[in-house]
């Protein structure tokens, strides 16, 4: 071989050359950093023509490399392609060029290849001589070493068939060398499976391998662990960690030692193409798109949850080759059957289909997936509706439904109340933002009557009635489908006073009126069972067991309920079994009594929200238009009213009280919170209505007084009752203003046997002015009494009696006639009273003359306005020593006074007068 080659050399110089050049190129480029990958490959193609484990050993020593390996033992055809630069006797295996063994010229120039058939020798030096010798000149690349082999004698290392020994360039460090390869051990046991084991100087890195049910095989690679999965041109590997798989992202195509194609797969391959001869790139037109070929069935073998993270991700291709290769995955990946779905209920167990089929939920979980996956077939599982797979499953063209897809496709579905609950509360993590709630705004929602409408914006959601009654007079969601997301959706919150209070069922009720129900008597057989009206009855009760107490409209009371005897009867005509009214209504009241039975099971706290009572019921109206709401003498009550009030509250049914029961009924009305406040407003019907009809122990309550009130002390009698201050705005006023009233305060005045105190009876007559100056009495309606009650308390002759107009009269005139209230009202009090004014029968005229001063000049009178926090009065006085004023009229005489003031205004007094009067009355004058 040697004499061929130099023949060979010697007959055509540029032979010489291109063999030189071709060895110096490839060890500068093709096989630079290959030296183990191309020792490796032969190692894998020995042992796997001998059939046996593969096992490849590294070591230094000194400068010599020494890499060993078990398999075939080098043979005569192997001589010859270790020879040839371009030609290989391998017919099987990788090494198929029969250059990959340049690789070791790019660390040493002298190289032996011992076998267990013998070993060979290259070596630079001794090419070199063999040149010389044969005339040839060395070229400007160097020798061509590996062109010539000349015979050795060292055996290779026990244990081993081959070992080739390399003494290491000057410039090679040997330790950087070995660790460089103690790296590459891991991927070369990935890449050539006929290698078990690579051992580095102390390193030992070895292969296990294991099949799994899943059809995958796990490799493990010493710390590491892939799942290898083999398709007919191609093994995948993805790296996996805890069970977790790990994409790749960034590696090379392997062929099956990685070459330069750069990847961006989210898993190894090592494939089956047809590469350049130094291995380093795919050849021109060569079929790469068919490694794809079966990659579905390593996604379908992984666990459901993480098969998308072997989609590849959307990216810029790093090679010709890998845009051609993800194409193709991903149309494998299109047409295939691996997405796991959602089973059909029906069928139950696992379900995968081409991602095209699929229907993707982003947000999708369990509740969610039960809920629709009748409505909405192969929707992707809930493991890969979160966000982090949602762009993986756009690339292979799964279906992304929207909210406002769902809520389409939900459109006609007809299903059970509980279930679009299930399916709310599903949806409600879904809802972030309102873009989310305006999709979802055409979602069907059901009703209480039955009926699914579109979209929550034109329903009322009851609160506090999750596992309510059916209320089907209005738009109402079903309580068993009522959910919180209703409402964020738009649906407006119904409280049951709401529903109740909704002129729909007012209407439902007047229906009854018009039909089965009459006069408070059931009309059919219907509503004696379990009919329309009891069935409303119990819808209504239900609600109104939620209300508190004064919330609900008032002609609810009209609302049908079964009577003791069976008949339905309007709630308002009903009291409850053992109810307190019952004891102080008389014998014709129109109320029954409530079904013992029926009211235990409703209850009595939503018995009374409607109108059944116990004690009273209490009416409230807002806005009342008119004395129209069938009150005992509501009529005269709102004629009394200045205006029309805005709320009317009143306790209903007094009049049907028992007057022997008046006691208890008082009692009754004390002490029940819901009448106790009306008491307190003493222009209220309530009040107004006691005064005027209650009676206690045959006296009219409204001529009695609470024992605190001391306005008509000795005029009144105190009430006996133990809530009378409770009920002190029911009592006889402390004003006049009615002319009853009058009528009642005159008799008593007029009245000798009673004991009025001076300041009761000025008081009284006070009052008595008042209403009659304002209007409030008409004069024909007063009965005036035989006497009128005098200053000295006694009862005097009317004919003998005046009233005091100008307080200065009170000097001469003797209080056994005058009748006192206050100046401004003197002329109303007379006319009321029938009697004249002290004034129009009293003259005097001042005797003598006094001192000419003014009010200001006086220290007594302006003490005495100081002092009542008022102006000095403007104007004179007149000072006398003494002060005589000549009487005549109904009074005759010379009469020593304190003060006077004479016909022109002027104001006499005497020194000793205490100034505060006189001022007082100057100042009012004025």
């Amino acid at each position: 071989m040697r004499a061929a080659t130099l023949e060979g050399w010697r007959s055509s110089p540029t032979r010489l050359r291109e063999d030189a050049a071709t060895e110096s190129d490839l060890v500068r480029s093709g096989y630079r950093d290959r030296l183990l990958t191309e020792l490796a490959q032969n190692a894998a193609d020995t042992a796997a023509r001998a059939g046996v484990p593969g096992f490849l050993d590294v070591r230094v020593d000194g400068d010599l490399l020494s890499v060993a390996n078990s398999g075939a033992p080098l043979d005569e055809q192997g001589v010859q392609a270790l020879s040839a630069l371009r030609a290989s006797g391998k017919r099987e295996g990788v090494g198929r060029f029969g250059v990959g063994f340049t690789a070791v010229r790019s660390v040493g120039d002298e190289v032996e290849v011992r076998s267990s058939t013998g070993s060979i020798e290259f070596s630079a030096e001794r090419t070199g001589r063999a040149l010389t010798a044969a005339g040839l000149p060395v070229p400007e690349d160097g020798v061509p070493v590996l062109r010539l082999a000349w015979p050795s004698a060292p055996a290779p290392r026990a244990g081993f068939a081959t070992e080739v020994v390399i003494r290491l360039r000057a410039d090679i460090d040997a330790d950087r060398l070995l660790d460089a390869m103690a790296e590459e051990a891991t991927d070369l046991l990935l890449e050539l499976p006929a290698l078990h084991a690579i051992t580095v100087g102390d390193t030992v890195v070895e292969r296990a391998e294991r099949a799994l049910d899943s059809g995958l095989v796990e490799v493990r690679i010493g710390s590491r662990t892939w799942w290898r999965y083999d398709t007919e041109h191609a093994r995948w590997f993805v790296p996996v960690r805890d069970g977790i798989v790990r994409p790749v992202g960034e590696d090379v195509l392997r062929a099956p030692t990685r070459s330069d194609e750069q990847l961006s797969l989210p898993a190894l391959v090592i494939g089956d193409v047809a590469m350049q001869p130094d291995r380093r790139r795919v050849l021109p037109g060569a079929p790469v798109q068919r490694l794809a070929r079966g990659y579905a069935g390593l996604v379908a073998a992984v666990p459901a949850a993480q098969r998308t993270a072997l989609v590849p991700a959307p990216t810029f291709a790093r090679s010709e080759v890998d845009g051609l290769l993800r194409e193709a995955l991903l149309a494998e990946l299109r047409d295939a059957q691996w997405l796991p779905v959602v089973p059909d209920p029906s069928v139950g167990g696992v379900a995968v289909v081409a991602p095209p089929r699929a229907h993707l939920v982003p947000g999708l979980d369990d509740a969610l997936a039960a809920a629709l996956s009748d409505v909405v077939g192969d929707l992707v599982i809930p493991d890969l509706s979160s966000p982090r797979h949602q762009q993986a499953l756009a690339a292979v063209d799964v279906h992304r439904i929207g909210p406002a897809r769902i809520a389409e496709l939900l459109a006609g579905v007809r299903r059970e109340p509980s279930w679009w609950r299930a399916l709310y509360a599903a949806l409600e993590p879904l809802v972030v933002d309102s873009v989310v709630a305006e999709e979802l705004s055409a979602i069907p929602v059901p009703l209480c009557d039955g009926s699914t409408v579109t979209g929550p914006r034109t329903v009322l959601l009851g609160t506090g009635m999750d596992a309510g009654p059916v209320v089907d007079w209005a738009r109402v969601v079903h309580p068993e489908a009522a959910h919180p997301l209703l409402a964020r959706l738009g649906a407006a919150a119904a409280t049951p006073v709401d529903l109740l209070s909704d002129p729909a069922l007012l209407a439902r009720i007047e229906e009854l009126e018009d039909g089965d129900f009459e006069d408070g008597h059931p009309g059919g057989d219907e509503i004696e069972s379990s009919g329309t009206a009891t069935e409303l009855a119990a819808t209504v009760l239900s609600l109104a067991n939620g209300a508190a107490p004064g919330t609900l409209p008032s002609w609810l009371g009209r609302l049908p309920i079964p009577d003791a005897d069976g008949e339905l009867r309007p709630a308002d005509e009903l009291l409850l079994p053992d109810a307190p009214l019952a004891d102080v209504l008389d014998e014709d009241s129109p109320f029954g009594c409530v079904d013992a039975a029926f009211a235990e099971r409703v209850g009595e706290r939503a018995l009374r929200a409607v109108g059944v009572g116990a004690g009273f019921t209490v009416l409230r109206v807002e806005l009342p238009s008119g004395p129209d709401h069938d009150l005992d003498d509501e009529q005269a009550w709102w004629g009394s009213l200045g205006e029309d009030p805005e709320v009317l509250e009143a306790v209903r049914d007094l009049d049907l009280v028992d007057p022997a029961r008046w006691r208890q009924a008082l009692t009754l009305l004390a002490q029940d919170p819901s009448t106790r406040p009306l008491l307190a407003d003493p222009h209220g019907y309530t009040a107004w209505w006691l005064r005027r009809h209650a009676v206690l122990d045959g006296v009219a309550w409204g001529t009695l007084r609470a024992p605190e009130d001391r306005v008509f002390a000795g005029l009144l009698d105190i009430a006996d009752h133990p809530d009378a201050e409770v009920l002190r705005a029911t009592l006889a006023p402390a004003r006049v203003d009615s002319a009853e009233f009058a009528d009642l305060l005159l008799q008593r005045l007029a009245d000798a046997t009673r004991s009025p105190a001076p300041g009761v009876v000025t008081r009284a007559h006070r009052l008595l002015g008042e209403a009659a100056r304002h209007g409030v009495l008409d004069l024909d309606d007063i009965d005036l009494p035989p006497g009128v009650r005098t200053l000295d308390g006694t009862v005097a002759d009317p004919d003998d009696a005046m009233v005091l107009d100008r307080p200065w009269l009170a000097a001469v005139v003797p209080p056994s006639r005058l009748v006192v209230g206050t100046p401004d009202t003197a002329d109303a009090l007379a006319d009321l009273l029938d009697l004249p004014t002290a004034g129009s029968v009293v003259h005097g005229v001042v005797i003598g003359t006094g001192r000419v001063t003014r009010w200001a000049d006086e220290p007594g009178a302006v003490l005495a306005a100081a002092l009542a926090g008022t102006d000095v009065p403007d104007g004179p006085v007149t000072v006398h020593e003494r002060l005589a004023v000549r009487v005549g009229g109904a009074v005759d005489g010379e009469v020593d006074v304190p003060w006077w003031v004479d016909e022109d205004g002027t104001t006499h007094c005497t020194t000793e007068w205490r100034w505060p009067v006189a001022a007082s009355e100057a100042a009012r004058r004025r």
